[in-house]
């Protein structure tokens, strides 16, 4: 075994001319995309396998980390897989709005779809699902 990490990188540059960065680690399926470099001071588990990093005092994401990628990003015969966004349910209100307003807004909106399910009139269920960077098309499938 060689030791080294079988990593792909790529940046793409968004129409407003912001520069974001993915990094995917082959072995562990691991993509994270990073939209702003800095040091988080908040981080939020959005789902098993979805992670939000941002910077609370400025109310900023500065990443999105996706465990299991190939799987999250895997479409089934019906359109992408959802999944609930579990992390939101505990947290308190003030924190619980600004990442609803952080994974609603550009940039993470435009890798991360958020919407409701409603399995009743009287309760809604907070979903997600991937929309795959086209500059990582190539992995991953």
């Amino acid at each position: 075994m060689s030791g080294e990490l079988d990593i792909y990188k790529a940046d793409i540059t968004l129409d407003d001319s912001r520069t974001i960065h993915f990094m995917y680690d082959r072995d562990s399926d691991d993509l994270e995309i990073v939209f702003e470099k800095g040091r988080a001071n908040c981080t939020i588990e959005l789902t098993d396998n979805i992670i939000l990093r941002f910077d609370k005092e400025k109310e900023k994401a500065l990443s999105l980390i996706l465990i299991n990628f190939s799987t999250l990003a895997q479409p089934t015969e019906m359109g992408p897989k959802s999944f609930p966004l579990t992390g939101l349910a505990d947290l308190p209100k003030d924190l619980h709005q600004m990442v609803v307003k952080i994974i609603t807004s550009p940039p993470v909106n435009r890798f991360l779809k958020v919407s409701y399910f409603y399995p009743s009139p009287a309760k809604c269920i907070p979903i997600t699902y991937l929309e795959r960077p086209p500059a990582l098309a190539a992995i991953a499938r």
